[in-house]
């Protein structure tokens, strides 16, 4: 998560959506970078509500505009089921070296999924609050240049990305019936990256 104090923005960093790279340029001009542990560095909408938005309302007197970035979500789940074979994790619970990418998706629709299909959801990670706190400008991860163009504007700054973080390319198959449904289980997710820009 990178906070720019004067610009009014907090850039929250959802998982498997390439904000490491952005992360890694763009800190630098952050008056405020939150790297560690996980669990802050990706504080979902609900989690700055709780923790950031209050300290920043209380001591600064203002409410600071939110971007974040969603990424189609089976691509989404792909990256993460590519993510989770790395050699490192060989042998933990939440590898997914020895499970089909189609295996994958059908245990992450799984009411209680095992540790391998735990990523969470794009929707709720970026769901508005009951106060009225939202995702103030959301961005496809398939479409970069709205998003860098928004940030050079927004930070007057030309970026200049690496890529980071990036999962190793693989054919990812998927039955139509697993991909139904993870469509009506995740529906949420699906409307919202198409409302995007709609």
């Amino acid at each position: 998560m990178l906070v720019f104090w004067k610009q009014n923005l907090v850039f929250l960093s959802v998982p498997k959506t390439g904000t490491t790279a952005y992360e890694k340029a763009l800190a630098p001009l952050a008056s405020m970078s939150v790297q560690d542990p996980p669990e802050l560095k990706h504080a979902p909408l609900y989690r700055y509500n709780r923790f950031f938005r209050p300290m920043f309302e209380k001591v600064c007197n203002t409410e600071l505009e939110t971007l974040a970035v969603m990424r189609e979500p089976v691509s989404w789940l792909g990256s993460w089921y590519r993510y989770r074979r790395r050699p490192f994790l060989s042998g933990r619970p939440n590898s997914t070296e020895n499970v089909s990418f189609d295996e994958f998706v059908q245990a992450y629709c799984q009411g209680d999924a095992p540790a391998f299909a735990r990523v969470g959801s794009q929707a709720k990670f970026l769901e508005p609050r009951p106060n009225g706190t939202r995702v103030t400008h959301l961005f496809r991860y398939e479409d970069q240049a709205p998003l860098r163009q928004f940030l050079e504007t927004r930070l007057d700054c030309q970026l200049d990305l690496d890529r980071a973080n990036v999962s190793p390319d693989m054919a990812l198959d998927l039955n139509s019936k697993t991909r139904a449904k993870l469509e009506r289980k995740y529906a949420a997710d699906f409307e919202l990256w198409h409302s995007i820009g709609a």
